[in-house]
């Protein structure tokens, strides 16, 4: 069940083919004038500030993850949905960010704790209405990512009608690999992502299957929320999600360009 107010917890820290759909309304608002290439316009010294930090270590400071829901269509249907016809997203905290090293915390209010793999965008300048042309020039690269979720509690929550937020935001839920420049994967729509728990292969998909391509997730995105530098998109599981028990072992990886490990384990509840 939910947790009750006033309950606390102990925790450690930090779903398109390359052909898009018709991008709905409304309409990009137009991007600014080309200056000549003269001299940038003065920036905000916040700006100036973001500028100066090493996208190779996004999770130290960005601050907002974008998740995008049901974006392959075969998850879609293993979680009883039909595919979206815009995309669905919602956001986590940069709490939520976990490196290797670190255990993924499962809640204590949590007694279904599911992986989901997913290819990750890291955001290299900032994007806000900007057209799926251009939507390309603002990724910086990439990173492999899983969106932890309390699946029990998930399914509560859109029984009782509420936010997401306990199944998806949780401390830990946002294990994250390398930063991969994008100069490193030519084409991030062909790659192949999986995961393995305890050696089982669980999960293995194309990213040719998503629903919606990553130059139409920022496009859209960015309509809604502006878009930062150091700002993270995940772009959707494939199928074959399912739980992890406290001392499984979650291995994952983009084809034969990376891998990363985490241990599962069980989150100790303030007293």
């Amino acid at each position: 069940s939910l947790p009750a107010p006033g309950g606390g917890g102990g925790g450690g820290g930090g779903g398109g083919g390359s052909g898009s759909p018709q991008r709905p309304a409304p309409a990009p608002a137009p991007a600014p004038a080309y200056n000549g290439g003269g001299a940038e316009p003065a920036r905000a010294p916040a700006e100036l500030m973001a500028s100066s930090r090493p996208l190779a270590r996004f999770w130290e400071w960005g601050r907002n993850i974008v998740c995008v829901g049901r974006n392959y269509a075969e998850h879609a249907k293993e979680m009883g949905s039909a595919p979206p016809a815009q995309p669905l997203f919602f956001l986590k905290p940069s709490s939520a960010y976990l490196r290797e090293g670190s255990p993924i915390l499962r809640p204590y209010y949590c007694a279904s704790l599911h992986h989901e793999v997913e290819l990750g965008v890291v955001i290299g300048k900032r994007a806000q209405a900007v057209t799926q042309e251009a939507a390309m020039e603002h990724v910086a690269g990439y990173a492999l990512c899983l969106d932890m979720t309390a699946r029990d509690t998930q399914e509560e929550c859109k029984k009782k009608g509420l936010p997401w937020t306990l199944a998806k935001a949780f401390n830990t839920s946002c294990p994250v690999s390398e930063f991969v420049p994008k100069e490193k994967i030519p084409d991030p729509h062909k790659l192949k992502i999986w995961l393995k728990v305890n050696g089982k292969l669980r999960q293995e998909g194309e990213t040719s299957s998503m629903i919606f391509s990553i130059p139409y997730l920022i496009s859209y995105i960015s309509e809604i929320v502006t878009l930062e530098e150091g700002d993270l998109i995940l772009t959707g599981t494939p199928e074959g999600v399912g739980s992890v028990q406290v001392n499984d072992e979650i291995e994952a990886g983009i084809s034969d360009i990376l891998s990363m490990r985490f241990k599962v384990a069980q989150q100790t509840r303030r007293s």
